[in-house]
């Protein structure tokens, strides 16, 4: 069975299905206590870069160039991510993040990002 992927801001409410729960931005977000949250793995390391989060500030016109930058700092962690799925030991995996839900996300990226490398290595 492959890898699932889905995504949800950590504000909703935990879950069983939820699997392996990920939260996927470079800063805590607020009011929310680590217990809460009940995240497994905080995974800074395939956010935005701080600068370029900084630079895109989530305006919409600059969506696709934020995408191409994105897709390459996360060409430079492929081993990372690829490491990372072959140790994954649930078939399941939800995406935490802070922002609100948009398809100018960087989830939105990432998850699409994620599920190649999936299907790459046939997991």
């Amino acid at each position: 069975m492959a890898i699932q992927i889905e995504a949800k801001r950590i504000y909703e409410p935990y879950s069983k299905k939820d699997g392996y729960r990920i939260l996927v931005d470079r800063l805590w977000p607020r009011g929310i206590s680590k217990e809460k949250a009940r995240v497994d793995l905080w995974f800074k390391e395939i956010t935005p870069s701080t600068g370029l989060r900084k630079w895109y500030n989530h305006e919409e016109e600059k969506f696709e160039e934020f995408r191409m930058r994105y897709q390459h700092e996360l060409d430079e962690n492929k081993g990372l991510l690829e490491s990372f799925f072959k140790k994954l030991k649930n078939n399941k995996i939800t995406l935490l993040f802070a922002g609100k839900e948009s398809p100018i996300n960087h989830v939105v990226i990432l998850k699409e990002y994620m599920s190649n490398i999936i299907k790459r290595l046939k997991l």
